[in-house]
């Protein structure tokens, strides 16, 4: 049933059939009252008495968004932006219509020129509808990874792929091991020409071991950060699998979607549980899926550039050698705990968004010596807490200040000592390599 606005504009058009502005009011009020198959029609009829009419070209495209006749009604409104000054509006009809096909980015940047150009259009339902479908767009994808085909109780898991927004200068300190990460994976993608005229392939390895605590994990997803590729994050329940034969394929759907997400960093978290020693091994099991990770390793039958593989380990002792042959993990880094003013810079970007008070960073990094990036976190809950204990009682928070932290400093022991008291061991004795070189000369001791 008609409004009344329609019924009397519809009379109107009954005594003046060939009255252009009569029907260009006729199919707006048809938009408004969403009759949009009436509105299409109409403004196909005005068209054919005035083909270059903007406003006509518009008010039809605007009927084929409302029945969602997508494609239809981005050819009209693309034709409409070709113009030097096309209709405001039609920026706006444009982001509805690219929503509709699914193009969130794109949606975004058309509205956003619309309200650029014209902030009394502003449509909050379009800016939350473009908002909802540019974050389900940013959920990670996932990589499926199964038990027995025909177990009827398959478990299926996933690994999500992450886009990540930390880069280097949200790590602290760590400037030589930057400098290799550089080299290896960050120049070769930003600079493929000079390493391609050298023949130089662009991915591989980097194996970081250390300490736990020091950030290894950290640095990673920072890499990925840095060149703005996919990250995806594996750790050893992720591969290892009850049935037979189905860690090794775990293990291949991974590289598998690496490869085409290229560039993509792939990091291992605790490499040595995945690549432990085989002459250590009395499975066969376990040996099946180092074999199977050398050979993704060397992309024999698979092409790995582009695709940057790091791992990391509390224990390279217990890496089996081959992981360390030239063109797998030919990049071994040892990541030490944090200098005094990597110290500093921790402790500045923890502390960065809590409540402080004239912090002397550089005094509670002198007091922290050996100390771990996760110790100095750490303290930091210590303070905290000690902070939220007062405040219960005062009814008055209080931001945190050096004394707090030096305080909650007194209380924290570094983690880091135990690790060095085996690493020693291994870097006096079984040295034969020179891998652990570093451990010793972070010591300052010789061998």
């Amino acid at each position: 049933m008609d409004s009344e606005e329609l019924t009397e504009l519809r009379a109107a058009i009954a005594g003046a059939p060939n009255n252009i502005p009569l029907q260009k009011l006729f199919g707006q009020a048809l938009l408004r009252h969403q009759k949009y198959e009436e509105a299409e029609a109409t403004f196909k009829n005005i068209l054919r008495a005035s083909p270059d009419d903007a406003s006509v070209k518009l008010g039809l495209a605007t009927a084929f968004c409302g029945l969602s006749k997508t494609s239809t009604g981005l050819v009209l409104v693309e034709e409409m932006m070709k113009a030097p000054k096309p209709p405001i509006r039609a920026w706006l009809v444009y982001a509805k219509l690219l929503l509709q096909s699914g193009n969130g980015s794109e949606a975004r940047d058309a509205y956003e020129k619309a309200i650029l150009l014209d902030p009394t259009i502003k449509d909050a339902f379009l800016e939350s509808e473009i908002n909802l479908l540019n974050q389900k767009k940013q959920e990670p994808q996932k990589i499926k990874l199964g038990g027995a085909e025909n177990s009827e109780t398959e478990e299926e898991t996933t690994i999500d792929i992450e886009k990540p927004s930390t880069n280097f200068s949200q790590v602290g300190g760590m400037e030589k091991v930057k400098e290799e990460i550089r080299m290896k994976i960050i120049h070769p993608l930003a600079h493929p020409e000079i390493y391609k005229a050298y023949g130089k392939k662009i991915g591989g390895g980097i194996l970081l071991y250390g300490p736990p605590g020091c950030g290894k994990t950290h640095l990673a997803r920072a890499t990925a950060g840095e060149v703005q590729s996919n990250f995806i994050p594996v750790g050893i329940s992720d591969i290892l699998d009850l049935y037979l034969g189905q860690s090794e394929r775990n293990l291949h759907a991974i590289f598998e979607k690496a490869r085409r997400l290229k560039p993509c960093v792939l990091f291992f978290d605790e490499a040595d549980a995945l690549g432990a020693n085989r002459t250590d091994m009395r499975q066969s099991a376990g040996r099946h899926l180092i074999n199977q990770f050398l050979s993704e390793l060397d992309g024999i039958e698979y092409d790995n550039e582009g695709v940057l593989i790091l791992a990391a380990t509390n224990t390279p002792w217990h890496l089996d050698p081959a992981f360390r042959r030239p063109g797998r993990f030919d990049r071994i880094i040892f990541v030490p705990p944090p200098d005094e003013a990597a110290r500093a810079a921790i402790l500045e970007i923890h502390l960065a968004n809590k409540p402080i008070q004239n912090i002397d960073y550089n005094q509670i990094a002198r007091q922290t010596k050996d100390f771990s990036g996760a110790d100095l976190q750490a303290v930091i809950d210590r303070a905290i807490e000690q902070k939220l204990t007062a405040a219960m009682q005062s009814g008055v928070p209080q931001p945190l200040t050096t004394a707090d932290l030096l305080q909650a400093a007194k209380l924290q022991k570094p983690t880091t000592k135990e690790w060095f008291n085996t690493a020693k061991n291994y870097a006096l004795f079984s040295n034969e390599s020179g891998l652990y070189d570093d451990i010793l000369s972070y010591l300052n001791l010789k061998k």
